[in-house]
């Protein structure tokens, strides 16, 4: 089964296949903000995403930043550092892009597992986070 949701124009904002989710590019709802914002904000769009689709940022697996100039990137890793759970820390890439706006400075996809879910002995079931 596929669960997708978040859907736009063109694509879904994620996307679930048996227990993985799938993350859209995310860019910053405020592109006014300087790089540390756009990323923060990103960062708030994914928790949004992945808490949707069950799970959380300690279930991250990989996660690829896609930054227009890397003179920003001591700025975007600031707000990286101060929203990544230190001991769930995911497989990471950052490569310079030409974005397609020229007002992103930021650009991130990520992949995540979803959480196990256990069968309780009265029949429920319980979500592991």
């Amino acid at each position: 089964m596929i669960t997708r949701f978040a859907e736009e124009e063109r694509l879904a904002g994620a996307v679930i296949h048996a227990s993985t989710v799938y993350l859209a590019g995310q860019v910053a709802d405020d592109t006014s903000l300087d790089a540390e914002g756009q990323t923060a904000d990103i960062l708030r769009q994914i928790d949004s995403l992945l808490d949707q689709a069950g799970t959380s940022k300690r279930y991250l697996l990989s996660v690829q930043i896609f930054i227009a100039d890397m003179a920003d990137f001591p700025a975007m890793n600031r707000a990286w550092d101060a929203w990544l759970d230190r001991s769930h820390k995911p497989a990471r890439a950052t490569v310079k892009a030409e974005l397609a706006d020229p007002s992103w400075r930021v650009e991130i996809t990520a992949v995540a597992a979803l959480p196990p879910v256990l069968p309780r002995p009265d029949g429920t079931q319980t979500l592991y986070a």
